[in-house]
């Protein structure tokens, strides 16, 4: 039978006495809970394109963060800090969260990725070679290293710098514009303004979209983290018509936050509720990229997608072409070569940008047919076209190939080659070398780039 929360005697007294106990009792959990920020907006870079809304984004976090109970390191948004106060904020950071109940950290300006890891850009930042990047930038993992360790129940990482990269013509390694998955340590929650590996937008309107939403959506009362994170990508992508999806990496996170407690909880800055243990606690939202796809219209789905860019899911024999496209297609976005067949790696090829041009050359062994094609919008296109000069025969060998790329195919009746190259010349030197390694004399039968050229 449930008992009232006071019985019998051991409580006496008015009404008002009454009440002013079970105050002190809901506000108990706000008293003793401590929340600490850091608020980090660049716009003023010094050798690379300025950001219009960094420093603005960066102000409405910090004053929005302000009123729902956290301490600001600094006080106030840290605005335009070079590497050395960039670092010493993230350090002076990691020494005021020990024994905070909620560690944040927030970032909007540049952001790149570098070889698969992710930096923040100082506004003083100049590399001229990939050596200088540990040097010039912050690796957001020495923000996760500082939140390690120091006894929070809950981390946030909340990065809105996800935009085209200004180094792009620097000779850095780094991927043509967004941020690397990272795969988020214990108890903590990491938000990107757009997916990984894609560009978030600046804003035309004093504040980027990511930003916009996510102020206004944390002043919600009885929202928990994940519906938190939840609304405001749907907000982000109304907002920008799909453009721009935001993303969450998450570990199991104990108990459930509220940036806005629920009324019934009372206290508006009470945040971390307790799991009670007989109750089961609502069930997290977990990390896309452990999130199996079983469905059979989603397996068709990213075997399409997986082919449409040239990993082929299907092998001739048959054996784990799925898991071998997979784990080809994860090593090229800097994931871990699982080969499964996850949520993560069918958003991951959906927000992809089409590749094009295509060019395809195709040949059947058993009767010597083949076919070529150019300047296609698909690889499905190019491939047909191709194979429809072989007439009856398959012409089962295929060499598909986009972009910049080119494909040269070399024949002498007793051997053959298809090899793909950055250059027609260099297709057709393989392609060569390659078919000529029998001793038997070689000619080119065909070659060209994907875009028609070289021909």
């Amino acid at each position: 039978m449930r008992r009232p929360l006071f019985e019998g005697t051991a409580i006496s007294g008015t009404l008002p006495a009454l009440i002013a106990l079970l105050s002190l009792f809901f506000a108990a959990p706000a008293s003793a809970e401590r929340r600490v920020a850091l608020v980090v907006g660049n716009s003023a870079y010094q050798n690379i394109a300025r950001l219009d809304n960094p420093r603005n984004d960066a102000v409405l976090m910090a004053d929005t963060l302000g009123g729902l109970g956290f301490t600001l390191i600094g006080g106030h948004a840290r605005l335009d800090l070079d590497k050395s106060a960039l670092d010493n904020a993230i350090q002076d950071f990691g020494r005021q969260i020990q024994g905070a109940n909620v560690a944040l950290f927030y970032y909007a300006g540049h952001g790149v990725q570098v070889s698969g890891s992710n930096y923040l850009v100082p506004v003083n930042a100049n590399p001229t070679r990939e050596a200088d990047v540990d040097f010039q930038m912050v690796d957001i993992n020495l923000v996760l290293r500082q939140m390690q360790g120091s006894g929070t129940r809950l981390n946030l990482v909340i990065l809105d710098a996800c935009r085209n990269n200004p180094f792009g013509a620097r000779g850095l390694r780094s991927s043509d514009g967004g941020l690397a998955q990272m795969r988020a340590p214990e108890g903590t929650l990491i938000s990107y303004a757009t997916q990984p590996g894609s560009v978030a937008q600046d804003g035309s309107d004093g504040h980027s979209p990511y930003t916009k939403a996510l102020a206004m959506t944390i002043r919600q009362a009885g929202l928990d983290i994940f519906q938190t994170f939840n609304q405001v990508g749907l907000a982000v992508k109304r907002e920008t018509g799909g453009s721009q999806q935001p993303w969450v990496s998450s570990s199991p996170i104990d108990g459930n936050f509220y940036f806005v407690a629920p009324a019934a909880i009372a206290a508006p800055q009470a945040a971390i509720v307790p799991s009670q243990p007989p109750r089961q606690a609502d069930p997290l939202r977990p990390d896309p990229d452990f999130v199996p796809i079983k469905d059979a219209a989603l397996l068709r789905e990213l075997s399409e997608r997986l082919y449409a860019h040239n990993f082929d899911p299907e092998t001739p024999d048959g054996k784990d072409g799925m898991k071998l496209a997979i784990s080809k297609f994860q090593e090229k976005t800097s994931m871990a070569p699982t080969g499964e067949a996850t949520e993560g790696v069918l958003m991951r090829l959906r927000s992809m940008d089409d590749l094009k041009p295509w060019g395809s050359i195709v040949y059947g062994p058993d009767n010597d047919k083949w076919g070529i094609s150019w300047n296609h919008a698909s690889r499905k296109a190019a491939v047909e076209d191709a194979r429809s000069k072989c007439g009856a025969s398959k012409c089962a060998i295929e060499l598909s190939f986009y972009g910049r790329s080119c494909g040269a195919f070399a024949f002498s009746g007793k051997s053959w080659s298809l090899v793909q190259r950055d250059s027609v010349q260099k297709a057709k030197d393989a392609a060569l070398d390659e078919c000529g390694g029998t001793g038997k004399s070689c000619r080119i039968i065909g070659a060209v780039c994907a875009d028609g050229s070289g021909r």
